[in-house]
């Protein structure tokens, strides 16, 4: 899909604040010791272990210590949940035979129950994850509540169409489920990408097996609770935490799984691809990683450019797929734009991610955290000018200081590679000739933006950019 977004004073930013403003006056205070209630796999509406015995830790990133202990699925038990899906998706059972209106009271109930715990749900994002709160609480958490409300009342809302034959004949197209959906999720925003996944299979009829991130697992298994407490029949969703080589792989390659969704790195994409491939050519769908392309142009307006180029880097410790992580600035306000968006990484305040006035929390594992910097010497030993940040921030949990690099170079690493952290990496154009090419210089082509107030200029950019989402003016409008 194709989508131009465009705005003269709206980005995900202001929409943000509009958050903060409508809770502003509700005091929320944080579980900050949330009762760990579930950590087992969940099939037919049931809490089971792993067939193997095994268990995996979940660490809090603050302080690189274990949360609790989640039962470790693998093949056997994804075995086991592929089986009460396709017996929940059999011709004549509960949920084949319901009535789409049924379904989407079914999501919209459980919408309801998501808005109920919502403070905990968030908390536990918090605690698994390390984002803050008032970002879990305020942002995710209501996307969330959103998007199952928005494929609630798509899912009697979806039909086929007639198709007019020469002769007597009739024709008519109907658009059916597909059966079982595999569904693998990433780390960066749990609750958010299991809602993705599971509103739009949910409301169209099919069955999900579902592995959350194994960073992250701790939301996906709460939500799963509130699946059998708002009556979906059992079998209908299942959970399976467990890790990528195993459990994933196991999704991915199996016979009566029907349909795989994946989010997460490139890398993994193509594997779960080509396993895909190779099992039972079972649908796939990608969203993986990039490494997005911010335009700045003179014309545009300053405050505003800055202001929304330094959230789309650094919202959620940078760890988002669309990150604007290539900031081409036009060269008669290069210098401006460089020396303003290092006065604001600096005023990022890094800590406890449970505090309110925390705005960076950090990064989501040690793997993570070792990445991060690696690229970080990359560009410092290739000749990229290091204006603030470049390191650890303190020696507990997984921080990373807020990061910014100025004479970037189209060749280096680190922008050509997606970093995945607070590292801002800002480049200098002054051919506009030239400017489509360097921004398509990338295998990614996830996202772009560009910032102008020449609507000509701005219509034949985002054309020429090779990117399925392009935004003006604003960046992560969704």
């Amino acid at each position: 899909m194709l989508m131009r977004a465009t705005a003269r004073n709206l980005s995900l930013l202001r929409l943000c604040s509009v958050y903060y403003q409508s809770t502003a006056a509700v005091a929320v205070e944080p579980v900050r010791n949330p009762d760990i209630a579930y950590t087992q796999i969940f099939i037919n509406n049931g809490w089971h272990n792993s067939a193997s015995g095994k268990t995996f830790p979940t660490v809090n990133p603050t302080s690189g210590e274990v949360i609790a202990h989640v039962q470790e699925g693998d093949k056997a038990d994804v075995d086991k949940a592929v089986q009460a899906a396709k017996k929940a998706f059999e011709l004549g059972s509960e949920w084949r035979t319901m009535d789409a209106s049924d379904r989407g009271i079914l999501l919209n109930r459980l919408a309801d129950l998501i808005e109920r715990d919502r403070c905990l749900i968030a908390s536990l994002e918090t605690l698994d994850n390390g984002k803050p709160f008032v970002d879990a609480y305020n942002i995710d958490l209501p996307l969330v509540i959103k998007c199952l409300r928005y494929y609630a009342g798509y899912a009697d809302k979806n039909h086929g169409k007639t198709i007019p034959l020469d002769g007597s004949y009739f024709a008519y197209t109907r658009h059916e489920p597909v059966g079982v959906c595999g569904q693998i999720i990433p780390w960066n925003f749990p609750a958010l990408m299991q809602a993705w996944k599971l509103g739009p299979a949910l409301a169209m009829g099919n069955t999900v097996v579902m592995k959350p991130a194994e960073q992250t697992p701790l939301s996906a298994l709460h939500v799963a609770s509130l699946v059998a407490e708002a009556g979906f029949p059992p079998g209908v969703v299942n959970v399976v935490p467990g890790m990528g080589p195993t459990a994933g792989a196991a999704i991915a390659a199996h016979r009566d799984v029907d349909k795989i969704a994946f989010t997460g790195s490139t890398e993994v994409g193509q594997q779960v691809m080509k396993t895909a491939a190779k099992s039972n050519l079972k649908k796939v769908t990608l969203e993986l990683g990039g490494k997005s392309p911010n335009i700045v142009f003179k014309d545009a307006n300053l405050d505003e450019a800055i202001e929304t180029s330094h959230f789309g880097l650094f919202f959620n410790q940078g760890q988002c797929c669309c990150a604007g992580s290539r900031i081409f600035v036009e060269g008669a306000i290069y210098e401006d734009f460089v020396a303003r968006s290092v006065t604001l990484a600096k005023q990022r305040v890094l800590g406890d991610p449970f505090d309110a006035n925390t705005t960076q929390g950090p990064q989501v594992d040690q793997e993570q955290l070792g990445k991060i910097l690696a690229l970080i010497d990359s560009g410092k030993s290739e000749g990229a000018r290091l204006l603030c940040g470049g390191a650890r921030h303190g020696s507990r949990g997984y921080f990373v200081e807020p990061t910014v690099f100025s004479d970037v170079k189209d060749g280096m690493r680190i922008a050509r590679e997606e970093i995945f952290g607070p590292v801002m990496q800002i480049l200098r154009f002054e051919n506009i000739g030239e400017l489509i090419e360097r921004a398509n210089q990338t295998k990614y082509g996830l996202a772009a933006s560009l910032f102008t107030q020449d609507l000509e200029k701005a219509l034949h950019f985002s054309s020429g950019i090779k990117a399925g989402t392009v935004w003006v003016n604003c960046y992560d409008v969704l």
